[in-house]
């Protein structure tokens, strides 16, 4: 079968080819799935230069979300009474959706709501699970809360965005680096404000909203550069803190203060979703159908495409997440 591979095994994003693979195997609880459309994330960037660690189950074939058709099962194997061939599906998996076929798990693929495209169904599993685990399983989020999340046009944060409020959120506070990603934010999602970090103080900001209360969760993306000192700042009493990437590097960028956590008895913590095993993330697929498939039906939850690309020109796909484009880009097969 055709797949996207990297000449020399690693490279910039003219080293992208279309290469022949052999179709994988399909084994117990396993269905294979002919792709229509898959989602690019920033991890694929990454592991494109060589710099992200795989998980041992992962192929190495880039990819994580794709949407499809089912083509194959494992004969009557538990686990896949609920799906059969020819059912239209979309999913997450630890690599190889960047191709024609992908076998994956049936507890990692959801049906697709007819009224839903292919390309809306391929840019939903990544951003949406990584947004129920910050939000639900780490974030330990409660109806009433006030919530804090950076980069407020990410695909993770506009989902984060929705989730949240959807469960009872007070307000739903955002960072971006233009008026433009704040608008879409506060305009088209309902956040309650938007603070531009290159030219406000988020967390004097943060305090002036709450009338110095702060919020009860944080989601992270940056870290360095001044934003785990700043969210410490906004935080409120027993506040959570979940930090799920390193935009801004691994060093503070002055002293951190340790006091506060300790009165304000906050929690910060780290969280990864690739690398957990799959009970786990079996555990945020059902969270996510629970708390999203609901509003996707009835067209109450929004998804953003930014643009369609042939997977032949996924060299240029990859240029333009590189460029920094406040959406991340979708592709079809």
């Amino acid at each position: 079968m055709k797949a996207v591979g990297i000449k020399g095994e690693v490279g910039p994003a003219t080293a992208l080819f279309i290469d022949d693979i052999p179709e994988p195997a399909v084994s117990k609880g396993e269905v294979l799935v002919k792709i229509n459309a898959f989602g690019l994330n920033r991890m694929d960037l990454i592991q494109r230069e060589g710099h992200y660690p795989l998980p041992p189950q992962a192929p190495k074939t880039l990819g994580v979300e794709f949407s499809g058709v089912i083509e194959k099962t494992y004969g009557a194997a538990s686990g896949i009474d609920s799906f059969k061939v020819g059912d239209e599906v979309f999913g997450l998996a630890y690599g190889g959706a960047y191709a024609e076929k992908i076998v994956v798990s049936t507890e990692m693929i959801i049906h697709k709501p007819a009224k839903m495209s292919f390309e809306e169904a391929a840019g939903i599993p990544e951003a949406w699970i990584t947004a129920t685990q910050a939000v639900f399983l780490v974030g330990c989020f409660k109806k009433g809360d006030r919530v804090l999340l950076h980069a407020g046009a990410s695909a993770v944060s506009l989902a984060a965005i929705q989730l949240a409020r959807n469960a009872g959120a007070a307000e739903v506070f955002v960072t971006a680096g233009s008026q433009e990603k704040i608008d879409l934010c506060v305009n088209e999602l309902g956040a309650a404000a938007g603070f531009n970090y290159k030219t406000q103080d988020f967390a004097e900001e943060v305090l002036k909203a709450t009338g110095g209360k702060g919020v009860d969760l944080i989601v992270d993306f940056v870290v360095g550069q001044g934003y785990l000192e700043k969210d410490i700042r906004a935080a409120a009493v027993d506040c959570k803190i979940v930090l799920l990437g390193l935009m801004g590097g691994i060093e503070t960028q002055g002293p951190i203060d340790s006091g506060s956590i300790l009165r304000k008895r906050i929690r910060i913590e780290g969280s990864s979703l690739r690398s957990r095993s799959l009970d786990y993330q079996k555990a945020l697929r059902d969270r996510l159908v629970q708390e999203a498939m609901p509003r996707f039906e009835e067209d109450s939850f929004k998804l953003f495409i930014e643009k369609v690309f042939s997977w032949k020109d996924v060299v240029q796909a990859h240029q333009l997440l590189e460029s920094n484009h406040p959406l991340p880009p979708r592709f079809q097969v």
